[in-house]
């Protein structure tokens, strides 16, 4: 079957198709196109995602964006369709917000005919809702004109899922604990087979992405601030410290499972106002607060993960979300769980994987094909913003 995935989650607005073969328990996956449309130089002079500013970029991207996807996988076919005058008013009443995005989408109706999808999953929670929210109705009107069944998906869920889109299905064991890292989440996840989860750790707080951004923008390095801090953290590697920063490892010590970085951004700002303007501005000195902060989120993801892996008795670890696409950290968790759990497997997705993508939700979608609902289900139609319920 194909499957339409459609993300909108946050600032990157994409669509993928995939192809999947196979029952639940031995799936086949083919990505047949993976298109991310990124805002991250919109949002870069902002330090971090714009709500309104992200919702407006879905709006421009979700039709050309749709068509590229479609194109990629060869499924777009130039044909000529009649939209009846009901038909016209109805997709106009789903997208009754996003009136240009109803017209864009009215003229690829127009155009190009019903592409062979036999299922559209897009990401319903959680996330930034206005921007979820262009997401669902475009979806809901494809649904509706193309005839096409539709399925609600959890974002968290899909960046677990990821890891079986690039060949890691078959080294997956259960149970596994998963740690899925974003910009918005950090949770430790209890996973016994797909569909059955239970959060046993999350952020109090900040989140790990966010306490890079935050970081990044204290010491004026750019926007994200994870891949930027991740270069100055590797270009160190060697280097002779001037400094010797030490920063604190949140909750490392307690029992808990929880995250917190609120603590580490304010324990970073203290250092760096502490010092005079002189040492504020010699490269070095940000150089090795960057990297002691890069060092102290990855010990508390690590220690934590590790921690939880032991208790439950993990056969797998599984990486997922955007700081995951951090060599640093899955360098680090390999070498650290080969010392520790040895015949521990870890399993993380590609990097354009491991990022906001439609491809993720796509898979996702195969999992919950039974769980289709009728495209005008409005109140209704949203995924549980928790995968453990």
């Amino acid at each position: 079957m194909k499957i339409l995935g459609i993300d909108t989650s946050c600032d990157e607005t994409s669509i993928a198709i995939i192809n999947a073969n196979g029952d639940f328990d031995a799936p086949e996956f083919e990505t047949l196109s993976n298109i991310i449309s990124s805002q991250i130089k919109i949002h870069q002079e902002w330090g971090g995602v714009f709500p309104a500013l992200a919702k407006r970029e879905h709006q421009n991207n979700l039709a050309p964006v749709l068509l590229d996807a479609l194109r990629t996988a060869q499924l777009l076919k130039e044909e000529k369709t009649q939209i009846s005058d009901e038909q016209q008013a109805e997709i106009k009443k789903l997208l009754e917000r996003e009136q240009s995005l109803a017209d864009d989408l009215l003229a690829i109706f127009k155009n190009y005919a019903k592409p062979d999808i036999d299922l559209i999953a897009v990401t319903t929670a959680p996330g930034l809702e206005p921007c979820l929210w262009v997401g669902i109705n475009f979806a809901k009107a494809i649904s509706y004109f193309w005839n096409i069944k539709l399925t609600p998906i959890n974002h968290i869920e899909s960046h677990l899922l990821a890891n079986y889109l690039n060949g890691n299905k078959q080294q997956i064991k259960y149970p596994a604990i998963a740690l899925i890292v974003s910009g918005g989440h950090t949770q430790l996840i209890l996973m016994n087979k797909i569909g059955e989860y239970k959060i046993i750790g999350k952020t109090l707080d900040d989140a790990a992405g966010e306490c890079f951004d935050k970081v990044a923008r204290i010491l004026s390095l750019g926007y994200p601030g994870g891949p930027i801090i991740e270069k100055i953290a590797q270009e160190q590697t060697g280097k002779e410290k001037k400094y010797n920063i030490t920063l604190p490892r949140p909750m490392l010590k307690q029992k808990s499972y929880d995250f917190s970085f609120s603590g580490l951004k304010t324990a970073v700002l203290y250092e760096f106002k502490k010092q005079t303007p002189e040492i504020q501005q010699d490269i070095d000195y940000k150089n090795e607060l960057a990297t002691e902060a890069q060092n102290a989120i990855l010990d508390v993801l690590i220690k934590k993960t590790i921690l939880a892996a032991k208790e439950h008795n993990a056969q797998t670890v599984i990486l997922g979300g955007g700081v995951t696409a951090s060599n640093a950290l899955k360098q680090k968790m390999q070498k650290t769980l080969s010392n520790e759990i040895p015949g521990i497997i870890m399993v993380a997705p590609e990097i354009i994987l491991s990022t906001d993508n439609a491809a993720m939700v796509a898979v996702t979608g195969f999992f919950h094909k039974s769980k289709v609902l009728p495209y005008w289900e409005n109140d209704n139609f949203v995924a549980k913003s928790r995968v453990d319920i």
